[in-house]
């Protein structure tokens, strides 16, 4: 069981390069094609081992495992690397984020 869950952060870990690529594709010069293509393999990475992943974990807890780590990841690379604001409101959501992640394993 626990190979399947190292295969849902490795799916959750695609899910955050997904919106980077898409981020730094839309260049001021025009699209920069690196990093879209880097967008629509992580996209297909990620699904595929959230796909891997659901044969032991229940859909549900997958999905929201999956769509949490992606969220909290992108959120804390927006903050460190793109100059997003890291307000109170904002770190309280994240914080009830990984909070729902969490128990949503506990509780598998």
């Amino acid at each position: 069981m626990t190979h399947y869950w190292m295969i849902l952060i490795l799916a959750g870990a695609f899910e955050i390069g997904w919106p980077i690529g898409l981020k730094n594709g839309s260049g001021e010069n025009g699209l920069n094609w690196y990093w879209i293509a880097f967008a629509v393999s992580s996209m297909a990475l990620s699904g595929l081992f959230l796909f891997l992943a659901q044969k032991a974990i229940p859909i549900g807890t997958a999905y929201a495992v999956w769509t949490g780590i992606g969220a909290a990841g992108t959120f804390l690379i927006g903050v460190m690397f793109y100059a997003e604001a890291a307000t109170v409101g904002r770190m309280l959501a994240l914080t009830l984020i990984v909070s729902g992640v969490v128990l949503f394993k506990i509780s598998s």
